[in-house]
């Protein structure tokens, strides 16, 4: 008898943790045959994305590679792009390219499931602003982080070949967690850049605005949150500008919907999010108006039952009376482990799927190395060197989710070591 065939897309946190969870319950026993997909040979945990565009992470030390963690943990892993769906082959197309220097075309491969699970995560939803893609930097990926750092980095470089120490504006479109957590992480970096010798862009002339069209920052949390860290953004001398519609981008300014305009050497997107374009195209699976694909409690999607999606990319109302869920951390980890039960009793015959029900257990922001805000279990507020110890035990615990307990508290420690002997910021 062939195994199970659960075929999991998108290796981020959820699709991760999904992954070694089905691998060491059903892969390991081989009661089902798991395969992750991703585009990218490394996983790192999306939100430690505004420190490596900072630069005051270096992502290298951070990294999981697919290939070793599937072999240790029972799952096969296939490097390539999800680019198209045959429900009626129950099959998806995955692009792949040859890595050597001679030039060869990208193939199609074909791969068949008896079950699949979309987790891919959410792109910038740039509302088709003018200038936007042209002159933006974005925080979705890897990559674009460490474009953002490689480009901040080179211009405090080119700096020192100046007479004169030269001022520099940053602005940041999108006063969400990822704004913030980012124009925060900046005020510290400048402040290395300085200590290290790259004193020609003087770090009181860095100027860093936050802009928000809504008339709050953080809209998706409590207002008594948002109020706490707009306090930690004006002491560090974060321009904050709200009710500000950004119309359009050029190289050097960002216009607003009143006529006003900004200057801005860097500028960075970080407004509203969609499902990624693939699922766009996806014509025959119902989905809602950013292409997220509509599942139901179950997390199956409501045009195949054999296919569920989870994350950023599912749009998932648990019940008629709660909202839809939003694009949140915690949301995808609870979703993960809830279908690592859910497709292990499945694969085991039982025809009953539980209804995901999510637990808010609250929200932390960053605001620098030190420091963070937040708000637990919808009462309790938490600020300062506490609420970053808990932020900072959030990815702790995708570490123990993904590697093992033993091996995270291996991690921790190797991280406590390099954070004292290594520089706080990445100088390369």
């Amino acid at each position: 008898m062939t195994a199970h065939k659960i075929v999991i897309v998108g290796g981020g946190a959820g699709g991760l943790e999904l992954a070694t969870q089905l691998g060491e319950s059903l892969g390991k026993n081989g009661k089902a045959q798991i395969i992750l997909i991703d585009q990218k040979l490394t996983h790192l945990w999306k939100p430690l994305l505004h420190e490596v565009a900072a630069g005051t992470l270096n992502p290298h030390q951070q990294e999981t590679n697919y290939f070793a963690h599937s072999a240790a943990h029972h799952y096969e892993f296939v490097l390539g792009t999800f680019t198209g769906l045959d429900r009626e082959a129950k099959q998806i197309i995955v692009e792949t390219e040859y890595f050597s220097k001679k030039s060869e075309p990208k193939k199609n491969q074909r791969i068949g499931y008896d079950t699949l699970v979309l987790a891919l995560g959410s792109t910038s939803n740039d509302f088709n602003t003018e200038g936007v893609k042209q002159f933006c930097h974005f925080l979705d990926s890897r990559q674009q982080a460490d474009i953002f750092q490689q480009d901040l980095l080179h211009l405090y470089l080119n700096a020192q070949h100046e007479t004169s120490s030269r001022e520099l504006n940053i602005a940041i479109i999108g006063a969400g967690a990822t704004g913030v957590e980012l124009a925060a992480e900046l005020v510290e970096a400048k402040q290395n850049f300085f200590q290290y010798g790259l004193n020609k862009v003087d770090p009181n002339k860095v100027k860093i605005t936050l802009i928000e069209a809504a008339d709050r920052i953080l809209t998706a949390l409590s207002p008594k949150v948002a109020a706490n860290t707009m306090k930690q953004l004006e002491q560090f001398g974060i321009e904050v500008l709200t009710s500000h519609r950004v119309a359009k981008v050029d190289e050097d300014k960002i216009y607003f919907a009143d006529g006003s305009s900004l200057d801005a050497e860097i500028k960075v997107w970080a407004a509203g999010i969609k499902a990624p374009e693939v699922l766009a195209q996806l014509d025959d699976m119902e989905k809602d108006h950013i292409h997220r694909l509509k599942v139901y409690a179950t997390l199956q999607t409501k045009s195949d039952p054999s296919i569920f999606a989870f994350g950023d990319c599912a749009h998932c109302q648990p019940a008629a009376d709660q909202p839809v869920l939003g694009p949140r951390a915690q949301v995808a980890s609870q979703q993960a482990s809830f279908l690592a039960n859910a497709l292990k009793a499945h694969v085991n015959g039982d025809s009953y799927l539980p209804m995901f029900k999510f637990s808010d257990k609250g929200s932390l922001i960053s605001l620098s190395q030190n420091k963070a805000v937040g708000e637990l279990l919808g009462q309790v507020n938490v600020q300062g060197f506490v609420a970053k110890t808990m932020y900072v035990s959030l990815y702790r615990i995708h570490q123990a989710t993904i590697h093992g307990y033993a091996h995270a508290g291996i991690l921790t420690a190797k991280d406590l070591v390099t954070r004292k002997i290594s520089p706080k910021l990445k100088l390369h």
